[in-house]
């Protein structure tokens, strides 16, 4: 069974690797591989992964499976896209799992731990960016209940590329907790 807890900085190398790992598996196959290089090289460095781990506007939470990292999400909190009407929002900043354990209800687990961590710094709202051509993610992001409410550039290497931003309500889940 899953364990789903906050990283800490040691586990920044291991995250560090998982992050680069699950992101070229997604979108490597539609994408030039030096837009793939420089965007992992610019976002998933073990050192980058430490102070984003530390940062007190994020939380980072990882998803492990007789003690192997098999997913992850990153929450944080501050400024939000004007499309986001809320006095307190969260974004989902990033939310993966690796291919093997696709369809294990993995992802859906770390969804559930990133609504109660909304819950818990008290957004409104949470939102996501989402790309236009990641039909899966879309799909499993209206499973929970998101619903497009705009757009932004999202910048992959020198590629930039559209992504559809997504928005619920947490009020609807906090009704659920216990």
């Amino acid at each position: 069974m899953p364990n789903i807890r906050r990283a800490q900085r040691v586990d920044a190398a291991q995250l560090s690797a998982l992050a680069e790992e699950t992101f070229r598996d997604a979108f490597a196959v539609a994408n030039a591989p030096q837009d793939m290089d420089l965007h992992c090289r610019t976002h998933y460095g073990e050192a980058l992964q430490a102070q984003e781990i530390t940062d007190p506007n994020r939380v980072t939470l990882l998803c492990e499976h007789d003690g192997r990292m098999v997913g992850f999400a990153q929450l944080r909190w501050g400024e939000v896209p004007d499309c986001i009407v809320a006095d307190t929002a969260g974004e989902i900043l990033r939310l993966y799992v690796i291919r093997e354990f696709h369809g294990k209800s993995v992802a859906q687990e770390l969804m559930q731990a990133c609504m109660q961590e909304m819950t818990r710094h008290r957004s409104q709202v949470v939102w996501l960016g989402v790309w236009e051509h990641n039909s899966r993610a879309i799909a499993f992001y209206g499973k929970f209940g998101f619903v497009e409410v705009g757009e932004h550039v999202f910048q992959l290497g020198n590629d930039p590329q559209r992504d559809i931003l997504m928005a619920r309500h947490i009020a609807a889940f906090r009704a659920t907790l216990p």
